[in-house]
């Protein structure tokens, strides 16, 4: 699986950035909350498999311009953090996502709705809160526990 995972790298490299990926590629079953990511300090790309499982390959190779990029600037002395307008240059140039999908397994329901007493504004939580401890962050008004919601 590395070796092919190494091959599709370098043919995505030399296809967009027209330059070779020489360093290392590996599947990280633990990230989380991200696609991917580029270590400069062992020039490694680390991709989270859960992306090719649930949402495909074209999701999938969106996630692995956007290291490439990182990557190429780096190797290149460029600026190559999400803030630096050489990766932005590139990124559009490239066609790659500034970020990726959330996974559909990793989106959580929201299971608590509270709507203000005054303003009738409503949030959404995953976990209770205590009512006499929090306040409407619009008007400062009075929570209370609503079963349904009316608008997400």
């Amino acid at each position: 699986m590395e070796r092919s995972l190494h091959e599709w790298m370098n043919e995505l490299s030399r296809q967009w950035f027209s330059k070779p990926f020489t360093d290392k590629v590996i599947m990280n079953h633990r990230l989380r909350t991200t696609g991917g990511r580029y270590i400069p300090s062992k020039r490694t790309i680390e991709l989270n498999p859960k992306y090719l499982e649930e949402l495909g390959l074209e999701e999938f190779e969106g996630i692995m311009k956007h290291e490439l990029c990182h990557y190429h600037l780096h190797i290149e002395g460029k600026g190559y953090q999400h803030r630096d307008p050489e990766f932005r240059a590139l990124m559009k140039a490239t066609g790659s996502p500034r970020h990726c999908k959330p996974l559909p397994s990793a989106q959580r329901q929201k299971k608590y709705v509270y709507q203000c007493m005054s303003c009738e504004q409503q949030y959404a939580r995953q976990r209770q809160i205590d009512l006499k401890r929090y306040r409407c962050g619009s008007c400062k008004g009075s929570l209370k526990k609503v079963t349904k919601r009316i608008d997400d």
